[in-house]
């Protein structure tokens, strides 16, 4: 495991649905970390839109007040490949998706996922974010005929049980199955406070990220692809 033994300042880019889990994590921190946290509408931008707008986030960074910049994003649907370190590192976790970051390792997900299909995963942070638009949720759920169950992921960040008797509410609905799963902060844990190993992405300056076909999900690239 790589312990960085100076203090660094770092730049954190977090989709805000991590905004509770994250404000929980920052609270007593061995370097510096500022946060900004990116709109959840990226995640229906498509995935060219995505990458511009997630590119135009990293680059307007300013880059002499940090030693790296952090970047609270699975691969999503491709959604980072190509993006480009600037003058300082950016480092990202090896995580299919945000699910990921919430279950707390790839081993997790991945066996949670190939013995749970037609799971659609809901968190405190996805609830709120959606609810914040009229009050209601507006999942994509209705779009996608092959789901037929929810799997509420608790990370004790929430104040209290309301967004899990909605997701319950969500899967009564739909005469889904519903459960109920534990999170695990700590891979969110490990990318804030510097303790980054092999579950980690490295992208030296001037490199960019690339999709694998394999556990580690993410790899360097060269150049813009």
């Amino acid at each position: 495991m790589t312990k960085n033994i100076h203090t660094m300042r770092l730049k954190l880019l977090a989709c805000e649905i991590f905004r509770r889990e994250v404000s929980s994590l920052t609270a007593d921190l061995p370097h510096h970390v500022d946060v900004d946290f990116l709109p959840m509408a990226l995640h229906a931008a498509g995935r060219t839109r995505r990458q511009n707008r997630l590119a135009k986030y990293i680059a307007d960074v300013d880059e002499r007040n940090y030693d790296a910049v952090l970047l609270a994003y699975g691969l999503c649907s491709g959604g980072i490949v190509g993006l480009v370190a600037g003058k300082i590192p950016l480092v990202v976790p090896k995580a299919h998706d945000c699910i990921t970051l919430f279950l707390g390792c790839r081993k997790r997900y991945r066996e949670y996922f190939f013995a749970n299909g037609g799971t659609y995963f809901l968190t405190a942070g996805w609830l709120e974010q959606e609810n914040a638009f009229d009050g209601t949720f507006n999942g994509d759920i209705d779009m996608m005929p092959n789901y037929n169950k929810i799997a509420y992921i608790s990370t004790g960040s929430e104040p209290d049980d309301s967004c899990e008797r909605q997701a319950r509410r969500i899967a009564d609905e739909r005469s889904w199955e519903y459960e109920k799963l534990a999170g695990d902060l700590s891979l969110l844990q490990r990318l804030i406070h510097g303790d980054w190993d092999e579950d980690f992405l490295i992208v030296p300056p001037g490199a960019t990220i690339q999709a694998t076909h394999n556990e580690d999900v993410i790899d360097i690239g060269t150049g813009k692809s």
